[in-house]
């Protein structure tokens, strides 16, 4: 069976992705910069190879790679185009036979018509990671067409599930506005709360990144969006947590500015400006048919196990009534 390093392994998608490549047969090395725990546990972390390494600080870290002889790489944390470029230059000419690079729903910037593109060319990110992911995905575009480079590029959208924080109703990640809701207390949401958010559980990810892997001739050059089925807006979202808790519904809408004050927290602001004004819809409909992506969450579903996680971890107090 092929042998698969995923760099960045104990993280949000690793932690589903391990199991999943281990539990079909294959020769699986996670590199982690130390001994990180998976958000879940699974008997195949117990199984498989580690390897602690940084790619930041650990100046052979290609070279390192190249010695355990991959036939494929996941590269969950490439965050610069200049290592982008580093892998390709190193496994060029290689027994490389399947490099997935991890990108982000942020290489898109403001709707134009949805569903977004998962192979427009003409993205504008608003932000400097968004725009680091989109010159790695046209990078790896040119390099597949020009050069023959074995690449698939996957676009996850806002990745959740227990035991990590998720995207709140605000578009943030204060917990102020679960407590409110949990208390219920009244709250307010920017604009008229219809802008769209994007959770999609990890595992679902992971799994796209599995299929890619299987489905490998239908991957080569392409781009995925890894998303739930469905979107959430702001204020849907509220709603399902005011009943979700038991209690009526209290929201109230403000224009922006008012909107931040009312926050009152000026990086939580900026956080909710570059999800919001990215709002959109994202298409699965490729994924599904190149790869027979079948979600196994909804977003309500994954929101739900995240809320139960922060109640279970005592980061949401809920009172009995």
């Amino acid at each position: 069976m092929a042998k698969v390093i995923v760099i960045g392994a104990a993280g949000h998608i690793g932690t589903y992705l391990i199991p999943m490549l281990v539990e079909n047969g294959y020769e699986t090395i996670a590199i982690t910069r130390k001994m990180s725990k998976p958000y879940e546990d699974a008997p195949a972390w117990h199984k498989v190879k580690r390897v602690f390494m940084d790619r930041d600080k650990d100046i052979d870290f290609i070279e390192k790679i190249k010695e355990m002889n991959p036939d494929i790489i996941v590269d969950l944390v490439n965050f610069n185009i200049e290592d982008t470029k580093k892998i390709v230059e190193g496994f060029q000419d290689t027994g490389l036979s399947h490099y997935l690079y991890c990108s982000s729903c942020w290489a898109h910037g403001m709707a134009e018509t949805i569903p977004f593109n998962p192979d427009d060319l003409r993205k504008e990110p608003l932000d400097s990671y968004g725009k680091d992911k989109f010159a790695s995905e046209m990078y790896l575009k040119e390099q597949y067409y020009k050069n023959g480079f074995p690449a698939t590029i996957i676009m996850p959208g806002q990745i959740s599930g227990p035991g990590w924080t998720i995207i709140n109703p605000w578009g943030n990640t204060s917990m102020r506005v679960f407590q409110d809701i949990a208390d219920g207390k009244e709250i307010s949401l920017p604009n008229f709360g219809q802008e769209i958010l994007h959770h999609v559980h990890g595992y679902d990810v992971a799994q796209v990144f599995f299929k890619a892997i299987t489905h490998r001739n239908q991957a080569l050059g392409e781009s995925f969006d890894a998303e739930a089925a469905t979107h959430i807006t702001l204020y849907g979202f509220a709603k399902h947590l005011y009943e979700y808790f038991g209690n009526k519904p209290k929201i109230k809408f403000l224009p922006w500015q008012e909107w931040c004050e009312y926050e009152g927290n000026t990086e939580e602001c900026e956080h909710t400006y570059y999800h919001i004004a990215r709002s959109g819809v994202f298409s699965i409909e490729k994924t599904k048919r190149l790869l027979e992506y079948q979600p196994k969450y909804s977003c309500i579903e994954t929101i739900d196990l995240a809320v139960k996680s922060y109640i279970d971890r005592k980061l949401i107090t809920v009172t009995c009534k």
